[in-house]
């Protein structure tokens, strides 16, 4: 049994070195695909980061629907002084000796088709 000694104590520490290294390797495949996989943190952090636009998005589109039903609720109102509002604002009418100012349209660009010979 003693010269199978020094061949059973490589035999370990070889085996204790592959281990080692499967651990490892294992280790740095499981950290990838944790950071790097389909759910992993760098996607989850562009779907949080969109979830927070998306929900902003939702923010203003929610008051200006409000805004919206406000209107609404005041025009079907017989309320006079917010029917000439609309009126003086949508048809630019005037009581009598005011004067409406109207800005002028902006100016149409003119349609230009750019070629690849004209970008470079």
């Amino acid at each position: 049994m003693a010269k199978f000694r020094p061949t059973l104590t490589l035999l370990f520490s070889i085996r204790r070195r592959l281990a080692t290294g499967a651990v490892a390797v294992l280790t740095v495949w499981l950290f990838a695909h944790v950071m790097f996989g389909a759910n992993g943190m760098v996607v989850y952090r562009q779907k949080k980061t969109e979830y927070q636009t998306l929900q902003k998005e939702i923010e203003g589109l929610q008051k200006e629907n409000d805004r919206y039903t406000q209107q609404v609720k005041s025009l079907q109102a017989p309320d006079p002084n917010t029917i000439e509002k609309e009126a003086r604002e949508q048809l630019h009418y005037a009581r009598p000796g005011e004067v409406v100012y109207v800005a002028p349209p902006p100016p149409a660009r003119p349609a230009t088709q750019e070629t690849n010979a004209a970008r470079k």
